[in-house]
């Protein structure tokens, strides 16, 4: 039997999240987000070295924070560079379950010119999320003028803005 260089399940790019309080995250993310828990490798003193969590089909991996691997989570270093994108069927009604399972609403949920209702959140551990369903397929060209338009209203820009 071959083994397959690329893992079923595993042929696009994954989420390493590094955070601090690993058990915690994994059960916010099952209450937030539905996240189905896959897999946990626990060191000798019982902190999270490795965990596999579904969200629809996309897998998460998260560890505790190690700082001496140099596994920093967004509460040490002070921020997060980079935002998750998950589409849901309803993101206002993800975005509300998140809020009330302890993340912090950083853009409500609004119609975008790019043809999705999305709407972010930073969660409790402080990585950064954008919630969307998509309403509108929007070509490249409107797009364009959408972004033009949203420009012109606002110089300093914004996602944030509603555009329909």
């Amino acid at each position: 039997m071959s083994v397959k260089p690329i893992p079923e399940g595993y042929e696009g790019g994954i989420a390493y999240l590094t955070v601090s309080g690993a058990d915690r995250a994994i059960e916010f993310y099952k209450q937030a987000f539905g996240a189905v828990e896959v897999m946990r490798m626990p060191t000798p003193d019982g902190k999270v070295m490795h965990a596999e969590l579904k969200i629809g089909a996309a897998p998460i991996m998260l560890s505790e924070e190690s700082p001496q691997w140099g596994a920093l989570s967004p509460t040490t270093i002070g921020n997060s560079a980079s935002t998750m994108v998950l589409y849901f069927d309803d993101a206002d009604a993800v975005v509300a379950k998140a809020e009330q399972a302890g993340a912090t609403i950083t853009m409500p949920v609004q119609n975008q010119f790019w043809g999705d209702r999305s709407g972010s959140i930073t969660d409790p551990f402080g990585h950064k999320w954008m919630i969307s369903t998509h309403v509108e397929d929007v070509s490249a060209e409107e797009m364009q003028k959408r972004v033009a338009a949203m420009f012109a209203a606002n110089p300093d820009g914004g996602c944030g803005e509603s555009q329909g």
